[in-house]
């Protein structure tokens, strides 16, 4: 059997809309599956981004609690020793007040004396 040119023309034609429908079929298909996957994967990380979060923060307020914790008891022990320092300043201070009148006493009496 032999085609004319108008036959092979539509058989051209159809040949190419078959194919053109095909691989639109096929790409929209694709593009379903590529936005579905990225989708989840999307979704994954969140979770695990949020996970993690989580758990940085939860630690982050354990150690804060830790070191303020830590950071209150040295100022207690600081300001404990602090107050010891300045009684012993203020010992060593009235000694020292005490010897100065001494020696003031002394000195009066050696330059009076001569």
């Amino acid at each position: 059997m032999r085609l004319n040119d108008p036959q092979v023309w539509t058989l051209i034609g159809v040949f190419a809309a078959v194919m053109l429908g095909g691989m639109t079929l096929m790409t929209t298909q694709l593009s379903r599956i590529i936005r579905t996957e990225v989708d989840r994967i999307d979704g994954t990380l969140s979770a695990r981004m949020d996970l993690i979060d989580g758990t940085l923060s939860a630690r982050m307020d354990r150690i804060d609690g830790s070191l303020s914790a830590r950071m209150d008891g040295l100022d207690g022990t600081l300001s404990a020793r602090i107050d010891g320092v300045d009684a012993r300043l203020g010992r060593i201070e009235a000694k020292v007040e005490d010897l100065d009148k001494e020696l003031t006493n002394l000195a009066t009496r050696f330059w009076r004396s001569q």
